[in-house]
């Protein structure tokens, strides 16, 4: 009997130690399974969310002060989804003005890698001109227009003070526009291009006859393109059109009696180099041309500007006057002959 009730004991505690084996297994293995679950939804949250958060990511604006880089990727699709962000920043005067301090037009609007930025815009582009302000040099000058081939910009001074100023596309490499001071001549709304029929100028302002070169409106693809014209915005162009004053010519138009409104085309572009307008990331004034190097520039041009100013002046009061006699000439009565 004692040997039956050791033996009955001896297998109660082996059942008890096997089922606690068994189940001390079975939590091993669930924690297992638990722990490699746990591992791989951990993993594929976290390559969901980088996936999500790659997709999610806003146009590239590196904020650097008074400029700021707009990054404009090279994938087309991308460009366009960045652009269409772009647009929605931005009102149809603001892109204009950013368009516009980087030399481009809405056409070319992708023909950069990065668009420099203002952190606060101002449509009328004049808190960001690269002109002075005023130019004491000029006083006595009612109209001038100046072309900076360095930076591809111009400004328009009256009396000194600067009025307006915007970009430009001038000669290219190529050919290049003609540097010194000249006159405006002739203007017309729509012209044709001597280079290609196709080409079509509109407003149109001449200031070198002979070699045909003017200003008007044309593509600004953000850097010297043109064949020796200054390219403008459209609105630029209207403006300039009605601004400048033409030259005036001797009945017949052989010979010119007065020249029109001066203008002059200064500095070289560095070809091959960085933008000039994208140095503003660097330095807010990387542009700016200083009152003494604009006063050394035009001073000793500014007796001729006057001097053709003045005759212009006379010219054009003669003129006046001679057509307000002609109605009181022709409404004179005639004699009437005594017999």
């Amino acid at each position: 009997m004692k040997k039956i009730f050791l033996y009955a004991c001896f297998s109660a505690a082996m059942l008890v130690s096997c089922k606690k084996e068994i189940e001390k297994i079975s939590d091993t293995l669930k924690d297992t399974v638990s722990s490699s679950e746990t591992s791989a939804v951990e993993k594929d949250s976290i390559k969901k969310d980088s996936v999500v958060q790659k997709e999610s990511v806003p146009p590239a604006m590196q904020e650097n002060g008074f400029y700021n880089a707009f990054v404009l990727p090279k994938d087309k699709k991308m460009r366009d989804s960045i652009y269409a962000e772009f647009s929605k920043k931005y009102s149809e005067k603001e892109r204009y003005a950013i368009l516009a301090l980087n030399r481009l037009d809405s056409k070319n609007r992708f023909n950069t890698d990065t668009l420099v930025v203002p952190a606060k815009i101002d449509t009328t582009l004049m808190s960001y001109s690269p002109f002075p302000m005023q130019l004491d040099v000029l006083s006595g000058v009612k109209k001038f227009v100046i072309f900076s081939y360095p930076i591809q910009a111009y400004g328009v001074y009256s009396n000194g003070s600067l009025v307006k100023w915007g970009p430009t596309s001038m000669g290219k490499k190529a050919a290049q526009t003609t540097r010194g001071l000249t006159f405006a001549n002739w203007k017309k709304k729509l012209s044709i291009s001597t280079v290609s029929t196709e080409w079509k100028l509109p407003y149109n302002f001449n200031i070198h006859n002979i070699g045909g070169i003017g200003w008007h409106q044309y593509d600004l693809p953000g850097y010297p393109a043109s064949h020796s014209c200054l390219r403008l915005l459209m609105k630029d162009a209207q403006w300039l059109y009605s601004y400048a004053d033409t030259w005036i010519l001797n009945p017949g138009g052989a010979t010119t009696k007065a020249k029109g409104t001066p203008v002059m085309v200064f500095g070289d572009y560095k070809w091959g180099g960085r933008k000039p307008w994208k140095k503003l990331l660097d330095d807010p004034n990387a542009n700016n041309i200083s009152v003494e190097e604009m006063t050394k520039l035009l001073e000793p041009n500014v007796d001729r500007m006057i001097k053709e100013q003045d005759n212009r002046e006379k010219v054009a009061d003669s003129i006046k006057t001679a057509k307000a006699m002609a109605p009181v000439q022709s409404e004179k009565p005639a004699e009437v002959p005594v017999n």
